[in-house]
């Protein structure tokens, strides 16, 4: 045990796994050794067993305060930050004032949208232990995403007084899109990389606010090569193949036909409350939740897994041969999930993930009334901008040029094939058309949701709410021009991206 835990220290998992596997053959009922096994597997992203384990050793003893907190972290890694908080609140009933406890707490509320309280207990942890970098960054985020961002700057550089080499605090500054860095700022970055022991992530996080750093100032060439070198980094550290998508793209025709619907209308759950925005990220999506979050009837919410998580467990295969009650409890199953991301009375919702472009036939089924907006943006602006994107979980694709332009590829021609087969199911909002013509563009958008148009969705900079994906801070100006030409600047170094977009790129309607 000693042995395994030496070797979970030093991150030698590879070591330490078949002698925790060894010891629960010969004890299975080794409560240490299968909170070992179960920290091990979230380590390396298995959180559903990193659950099952942690449940197990809860079983054999209730009152194993380091499984449970585990285990709520398992759970907030799963999403299931209501569950998570459940788990915490035992624990704090028997240790108040424990850190660790409220810091997870607080990283939970803020997962569910309860910045306000969020907040509060970051700063509660941070009164006591003022020199945690790690807590000060959190407080950020939760900041920023309410808008507050000359606090959310302040508390950022606060964890780097104490961190300097906090790689994330540095992109934290950058992906705010309104921060210039200094000179000083940048010569710390450069010092902060070439430090010996500096963590991956560390590293690719300070590449990719260089990469920022120098695009800020004109010198496109030297930004470009920090964007690679982080995206070549990040790349190294994930497990992601384009075909698997490919794939699924290919298949769904074959399911999904006109034919497929046509069989089954009226079916699924009938409420029209959600309304889905899709797309890749960087595309202007953000920006059309945020005018339809301006409506008196809209509440925006985030980028929510639910559909995902219930189109894995259906299975392509499963989606046609679910029954109409099978279908209908899906899509009551989604508004159940969902029920607890909304703050407010209002009757309609906004669901941002844009990976459900994916998922646009599971939607039919379950939910026919629902909402669908195709949010779409010229492929060589869209791309890059993902290139130059770090996103701290779900969009694996965005790490490599031609896997981009592969994944944009997959996106056009899946969206055409509903465009086929559901004619004017999906309403395509171009990002260059509404730029140059919002007005005209926010009403079509209205009357396509089945929504009265209303004067504060062209006043959406004016709206207050907690806006969580990179465009935060671009959501709460005017609209503006200046993001639709900059694809341009890196031009000479597109080739692979342009390669794997094919015909896509003359093919688009708003090309400059």
């Amino acid at each position: 045990m000693q042995e395994a835990a030496d070797a979970l220290a030093r991150n030698e998992l590879v070591r330490a796994e078949p002698i925790l596997r060894e010891r629960l053959k010969q004890s299975p009922t080794d409560i240490g050794a299968i909170r070992m096994l179960a920290e091990l597997a979230g380590r390396i992203g298995r959180n559903k067993d990193a659950e099952t384990l942690l449940r197990r050793a809860l079983e054999l003893a209730p009152g194993f305060a380091a499984a449970r907190h585990n285990l709520a972290i398992a759970l907030h890694r799963q999403g299931r930050s209501d569950e998570a908080i459940g788990e915490i609140d035992q624990l704090l009933a028997l240790e108040p004032g424990h850190p660790s406890y409220i810091n997870l707490k607080a990283a939970a509320l803020a997962r569910l949208g309860d910045y306000e309280p969020s907040i509060a207990l970051y700063r509660q942890v941070l009164i006591s232990y003022p020199n945690q970098p790690k807590v000060w960054m959190s407080l950020g985020h939760s900041l920023k995403t309410i808008g507050r961002q000359d606090e959310s700057i302040d508390a950022y550089r606060r964890g780097l007084d104490l961190q300097p080499t906090l790689g994330e605090a540095w992109w934290s500054l950058a992906n705010l899109k309104t921060v210039r860095f200094t000179d000083a700022d940048r010569a710390a970055m450069r010092a902060a990389l070439d430090l010996p022991g500096l963590t991956d992530e560390d590293r690719f996080h300070l590449q990719f606010a260089l990469g920022k750093a120098e695009e800020d100032e004109g010198r496109y060439e030297t930004s470009f090569g920090h964007y690679v070198e982080a995206n070549h980094q990040r790349r190294a550290l994930i497990d992601y193949d384009p075909a698997e998508l490919s794939a699924s793209v290919d298949r769904q025709p074959e399911i999904f036909t006109r034919d497929f619907f046509a069989a089954r209308e009226g079916w699924g759950a009938l409420r029209d409350d959600p309304i889905f925005v899709v797309s890749l990220p960087r595309s202007g999506s953000t920006l059309i939740e945020q005018i339809l979050a301006s409506h008196s009837q809209v509440e925006g919410t985030t980028e929510l897994s639910d559909i995902a998580t219930l189109a894995a467990r259906v299975g392509l295969s499963g989606m046609a041969a679910l029954t109409e009650d099978e279908a209908r409890a899906l899509g009551e199953e989604y508004l159940d999930r969902t029920r607890i991301q909304r703050k407010t009375d209002r009757p309609r919702f906004v669901d941002k993930m844009p990976n459900n472009w994916a998922h646009v036939g599971f939607i039919r089924l379950i939910l026919p009334n629902a909402i669908i907006i195709d949010a779409r943006r010229h492929p060589l602006g869209c791309c890059l901008s993902n290139f130059k994107q770090h996103f701290a979980r779900g969009q694996t694709f965005t790490y490599d040029l031609a896997d981009i332009g592969l994944y944009y590829a997959d996106y056009v021609r899946l969206m055409d094939h509903y465009d086929g087969v559901l004619p004017g199911h999906v309403h395509r909002v171009f990002y260059e058309a509404m730029v140059e013509d919002t007005e005209a563009q926010v009403r079509a958008l209205l009357a396509h949701a089945r929504l009265d148009f209303e004067p504060a969705c062209l006043r959406f900079h004016e709206t207050e709410r907690a806006v969580r994906t990179a465009s935060s801070e671009q959501v709460r100006r005017p609209i503006f021009r200046e993001g639709m030409e900059q694809w341009r600047h890196f031009e000479p170094w597109l080739d692979p991206l342009r390669q794997a977009l094919g015909g896509l790129i003359e093919a688009y309607p708003y090309q400059a």
